[in-house]
């Protein structure tokens, strides 16, 4: 990935406020999947003229648009990242919330292979994994 979120949304013709740079900023450098909520709180940081309502309307302006993808992982919460990263799946875990990243090729070519045998071509998934983690035995 190359190209950045503002760089992007500049190409699809989005006007690009100072707000929406320091928005798009902000997703940009984050390495979770924020909420709206934590997006105002890294994007204020920055610059505390930005309001929630911006910031809502701005991650609705970039979905939309098709620069964010919006995740929602059954907590209430949607939450956001780039819609051009690598594909990857999700592995929530439902004690802390915390979403894991992860690509498996075995598991890549079984959908494959399932959607061939069900006479289809994949052009697409989601997949999100739900778990608690799992107790280690405590050492004697």
């Amino acid at each position: 990935m190359t190209d950045t979120i503002i760089t992007r949304c500049e190409a699809k013709g989005l006007r690009m406020t100072d707000q929406r740079r320091t928005i798009a900023a902000v997703l940009q450098d984050s390495d979770d999947h924020p909420d709206v909520e934590e997006l105002y709180a890294r994007a204020s940081a920055s610059d505390p003229r930005i309001s929630i309502a911006t910031v809502y309307r701005t991650v609705k302006l970039f979905e939309e648009a098709g620069i964010l993808d919006k995740l929602e992982f059954g907590d209430g919460r949607a939450r956001y990242e780039d819609a051009d990263r690598e594909h990857h799946d999700h592995l929530i875990d439902m004690n802390s919330g915390e979403v894991i990243e992860f690509c498996d090729p075995e598991i890549e070519a079984l959908q494959e292979k399932i959607a061939e045998k069900l006479g289809y071509r994949l052009k697409g998934h989601k997949l999100e994994l739900y778990g608690v983690p799992i107790k280690k035995p405590a050492r004697g």
